[in-house]
């Protein structure tokens, strides 16, 4: 269970009822009397938990977004699960619009610095969140981060959030925009096992294209079951490795801005 969000916490807690009848013998002239005695216990309530505990984070997820409409930063919430390629692209992405766009990353992880190394070289300022046995980012570790980064007025903003398809689904950071990245290896029935994740993005990046004649992956299953569940989501392919589809991906981010 996640020690941060409470997921996997039933919503609602139950107590069932345990009433018996008990009878209880005894001797009375030569004769064996049985007297039942009822301990019948009152009927148990059963308490519903109807409590947003999202509520204090999507009140500073506002905040965040009105911070980002003020410096006309386009943010970015980039999801996905682990090794799926999200440093890649970024690393990729970096390099190439750098020269004309400022960029600021924000790197979400359990632990290491390892990413935002790897974003730094790349060319773009980066700070690092550990957030221990936490499995993703909320809008609180993003507000603090952001005094730290100091993210300059019209630039671009990316939230490589921790590796999880289930909890980072749940928070909104205050971002325009929520990316999806899925790899070919993982299996094209992504969206069928993990749909809010999917439902929540506005754009999938299907990536690492270059394995698709090794391994067991249909474009169009996963498409479809990604339609199924969000008919606006929109589709990249792409090959971090190769470049294949990386022009199409700086167009979308230019029509974001």
């Amino acid at each position: 269970m996640c020690e941060t969000c409470g997921c996997g916490k039933p919503d609602e807690f139950k107590i069932h009822d345990h009433n018996h009848d008990h009878s209880h013998e005894h001797e009375h002239d030569g004769h064996w009397h049985s007297h039942p005695h009822d301990h019948a216990h009152p009927p148990k309530k059963v308490i519903a938990l109807n409590l947003d505990i999202l509520s204090e984070n999507n009140r500073l997820a506002e905040r965040n977004r009105g911070y980002f409409e003020a410096k006309e930063v386009l943010c970015l919430n980039l999801v996905s699960s682990p090794g799926s390629g999200k440093t890649s692209i970024l690393e990729k992405t970096i390099q190439a619009l750098i020269p004309s766009r400022r960029i600021f990353v924000i790197e979400g992880d359990q632990q290491t610095a390892r990413d935002a190394d790897r974003i730094e070289k790349s060319g773009a300022p980066a700070i690092q969140i550990n957030t221990g046995s936490g499995c993703h980012l909320d809008a609180n570790m993003v507000h603090l981060a952001l005094k730290k980064l100091e993210v300059e007025n019209h630039s671009i903003l990316f939230i490589e959030n921790v590796g999880n398809l289930v909890c980072p689904a749940l928070f909104d950071l205050g971002e325009k925009k929520r990316v999806v990245v899925i790899s070919v290896t993982e299996g094209d029935d992504k969206p069928l096992k993990y749909p809010y994740m999917f439902q929540s993005a506005d754009l999938c990046i299907i990536n690492k294209t270059d394995l698709l004649p090794y391994v067991d992956f249909s474009v169009e299953s996963a498409k479809n079951y990604a339609k199924q569940l969000n008919p606006k989501l929109e589709f990249i392919l792409m090959s971090a490795k190769t470049g294949e589809g990386m022009p199409l991906w700086f167009d979308w981010l230019g029509k974001q801005s």
